[in-house]
């Protein structure tokens, strides 16, 4: 069974570029490009409305973007099924994470993995963590590692990897606008810190909380994507951050950092393992799944 073609349909379904697709696929853009002409043919409609310019999905298009994900994920679950049976696990994992916690849980999680099942390649991709479970949802990745959030979707199974708390860091410099009680918050203490928040995901939620609790917005200096970029501007003396104490701690520029002890406390972070509930049928998704002990 060739799958290539709904591969290549769901590189560029998910990218809406040729070159990027392409590249992802590991063929030309030409090939790619009739790749998707022949599918269009045997269809008998438009998959994607393109121009020199753009690439966008059609109707037609956002119906057969389910069907190949769903022919691909049963394919993958029968192919993986039959090798389980003859003690042969082999296939692709693809895992989304932060920087942080690709150096702090993967090894532990992965190394006695990779021992027993060789055979199962693993494709790390990272980037800011506030996409990971989009990126799941959607079928880009197949596991994510990412805060548990309030109140986590129907589809998703999450195992937790440990608990970090939030935290707020400033400059180990001395700044005029560094809050000089943090235990006791105050409006007028907090009115004109310039904040480096991220731009969307737990963090945000739970420090935009903690702002509106106190009476006012906060001032944002920067939103950024990524915690490991709030360290670096906190530690430059651009303003005052938040992020899970867990990066702090596996930063190179923990001693440029001090953290305040601002109370009232905000909510620790729930770190742990995400993937589809459906997608556990796959014997491959299962075996990792399964290495992973909840804490």
């Amino acid at each position: 069974m060739d799958t290539r073609p709904l591969e290549h349909f769901l590189a560029l379904a998910e990218t809406l570029h040729f070159g990027r697709a392409s590249v992802s696929c590991h063929v030309s853009p030409s090939t790619l490009s009739r790749s998707i002409g022949q599918l269009e043919h045997r269809l008998g409609v438009t998959l994607f409305d393109r121009d020199n310019r753009h690439v966008a999905l059609t109707h037609q298009g956002r119906r057969f973007q389910q069907f190949a994900r769903e022919t691909l994920e049963q394919w993958e679950q029968l192919r993986q099924s039959m090798m389980s049976e003859a003690q042969a696990l082999a296939g692709e994992i693809s895992i989304y994470c932060s920087v942080t916690a690709s150096y702090s849980f993967l090894y532990e999680l992965l190394s006695e993995f990779r021992r027993r099942h060789s055979r199962i390649e693993l494709k790390l991709h990272t980037g800011d963590p506030a996409d990971a479970m989009a990126r799941v949802l959607s079928g880009s990745e197949d596991m994510a590692i990412t805060s548990r959030p309030r109140h986590p979707p129907e589809a998703l199974a999450f195992k937790s990897l440990t608990r970090s708390p939030l935290v707020f860091i400033a400059p180990r410099s001395n700044q005029d606008w560094i809050p000089p009680t943090p235990e006791s918050p105050s409006t007028e203490q907090w009115r004109e810190v310039p904040m480096i928040l991220s731009e969307a995901g737990l963090s945000r939620e739970y420090s935009n909380t903690w702002f509106k609790a106190l009476g006012i917005a906060p001032r944002i200096y920067a939103q950024v994507a990524g915690h490991e970029a709030i360290v670096s501007m906190v530690s430059l003396g651009f303003g005052v951050g938040v992020v899970p104490k867990i990066v702090l701690d596996n930063s190179p520029l923990v001693d440029s950092i001090r953290v305040l002890s601002v109370k009232p406390e905000l909510p620790h972070y729930d770190v742990g393992l995400c993937v589809l509930e459906r997608r556990l049928k796959s014997p491959l998704i299962r075996a990792l799944w399964d290495e992973v002990i909840e804490r």
